[in-house]
């Protein structure tokens, strides 16, 4: 039997050129990266972590599980990557809350958030990656990576407190906590509420958490 790197007989006898494995030739479409990013949030959003496998990114991709492993390394590389475009937006959060006095941070704050969750755009992946961090511990790893150091870190840097980075936790925490509630676990009758009124009441408690007494 003939090694596989040979290729195949072609239809004059002359072997064909075989398909690489592994890195991408060089006229790959550049949009390749991306279509994987958009496969995997997909595969995460709809399966979970642990039911997501990168040969099933790679075929809803339409490539080789080879250039998954190529571009992304593991699973868990794969699933920060596919993440961390998602919390683009909420790295915006600590220029959010320092554009206004301190005094209405807690609002400004509990508003950005909620409109995250309220754009279709953002929510499908948002749910992707906390159903994610809930069941499997690598996720929640990458979860709490990006939480901490790229998020809460930067809105604590912000208030100037001795316990801000304290502060910031317990108020993502009311944060994660209502968004649970009302777009994962859908509890009636906060899931149906006017976002405005959760606004209102969700606002004043964030305060106290950032710059309360």
């Amino acid at each position: 039997m003939s090694d596989a790197t040979e290729g195949t007989p072609g239809a004059s006898g002359t072997p064909a050129p075989a398909r690489r494995r592994g890195r991408p030739p060089r006229t790959e479409s550049a949009g390749t990266r991306d279509r994987i990013l958009d496969a995997a949030r997909e595969e995460f959003s709809e399966r979970g972590y642990d039911k997501t496998s990168v040969r099933g990114i790679a075929k809803a991709a339409g490539v080789d599980s080879a250039l998954v492993h190529h571009y992304f390394g593991t699973k868990e590389q794969v699933f920060e990557a596919a993440i961390e475009v998602v919390f683009a937006p909420a790295l915006e959060a600590p220029e959010a809350i320092g554009d206004g006095p301190l005094d209405t941070v807690g609002e400004r704050l509990t508003r950005f958030v909620l409109g995250l969750w309220e754009n279709p755009g953002t929510r499908s992946p948002l749910l992707a990656v906390v159903r994610s961090a809930v069941n499997n511990e690598a996720a929640a790893a990458v979860f709490r990576r990006l939480i901490a150091a790229q998020l809460m870190r930067r809105i604590a840097a912000r208030l100037d407190l001795p316990d801000a980075e304290l502060r910031a936790e317990l108020a993502a925490a009311q944060l994660v906590g209502c968004a649970m509630l009302r777009y994962v676990i859908k509890v009636e009758p906060l899931a149906s509420a006017d976002p405005e009124r959760i606004v209102a009441r969700l606002a004043p408690v964030v305060q106290g958490h950032l710059t309360g007494s």
